[in-house]
């Protein structure tokens, strides 16, 4: 009887989670027109860089099926706001972090649940404010924050480089990388040190509606235990507008085709939305 209710809780928190409601608002990208397609063109543009100078605060859910040997669950939010700083008429510095909340079922037993915030990823790109033949890029240094509750931290601080590099293509297409590799700088002693890789390459095609169609790998390597995590997510998405909020919607499969042993996901769905503050 109690697993029941931990299972119709977990189910709960799933469907009450902004998947669901993301679904819906995505209807949205086919009922409402947009007020100027040039606007939302320049608005996706602009999304598919991730060093763009836009301020903008998306909200990106990952839901995960079918975990290891008892098939867990975990949900996965990640806030994440990106803020641009102008330094100089050429030189810009674009802020982001990344804080996610996660609840999760199954996973370290089975009938255990767990739910809190993990720690959190600050990134500092420094990097020309202007474009030069569709190519952009940015470095600068990433920390690692121990923000997170007892179920989800190291409890250790981390530093280490980031970079990325993209083309933009007057067709429509973006393509590029990011990467960062963080190391343990303090923190717990007890618990184990920290050296950790992520990769990112990404591509997306968008349409002048403000319509786009891509994907990603995220390539997780954690040298000190010497495994990896990898996953792919393609999306369909779309720029629009509730009320005089513009968004940008996105929604997809994920596809984990790397993990450790035990820990692999059979399927899971990534939804986005994404608030838009242009100047």
């Amino acid at each position: 009887m109690n697993h029941c209710r931990h299972c119709y809780g977990t189910l709960k928190a799933i469907t009450t989670t902004p998947v669901v409601r993301l679904f819906l608002l995505f209807a949205i990208l086919f009922s409402n027109e947009l007020q100027a397609q040039d606007d939302a063109a320049e608005l996706a543009k602009k999304l598919a860089n991730p060093i763009a100078s836009l301020i903008s605060v998306p909200f990106q859910n990952n839901s995960d099926f079918g975990i290891g040997d008892v098939k867990g669950t975990r949900n996965t939010l990640n806030i994440q706001p990106v803020v641009p700083i102008s330094l100089t008429p050429k030189l810009n510095l674009i802020t982001r972090v990344i804080v996610p909340m996660i609840t999760q079922y199954n996973i370290t037993g089975a009938g255990e649940s767990q739910s809190g915030v993990s720690d959190a990823v600050l990134s500092g790109f420094l990097g020309p404010s202007e474009s030069k033949n569709g190519l952009t890029w940015g470095a600068g240094p990433v920390l690692l924050l121990p923000i997170g509750s007892k179920a989800f931290t190291g409890d250790k601080f981390g530093i280490g480089p980031t970079a990325v590099a993209l083309k933009q293509t007057s067709s429509g297409w973006t393509y590029g990388a990011l990467v960062n590799q963080i190391w343990t700088v303090g923190g717990e002693e007890s618990n184990p040190d920290i050296s950790q890789m992520f990769l990112q390459p990404f591509f997306v095609h968008n349409w002048k509606s403000g319509a786009g169609l891509g994907g990603n790998f995220e390539w997780t390597v954690n040298w000190t235990a010497n495994t990896s995590v990898l996953w792919f997510n393609p999306v369909l998405s779309g720029v629009t507008a509730l009320g005089t909020q513009k968004v940008q919607l996105a929604i997809g499969p994920r596809f984990n085709l790397d993990a450790p042993h035990g820990a692999k996901a059979d399927w899971g769905i990534r939804s986005v939305i994404i608030f838009l503050f242009p100047k």
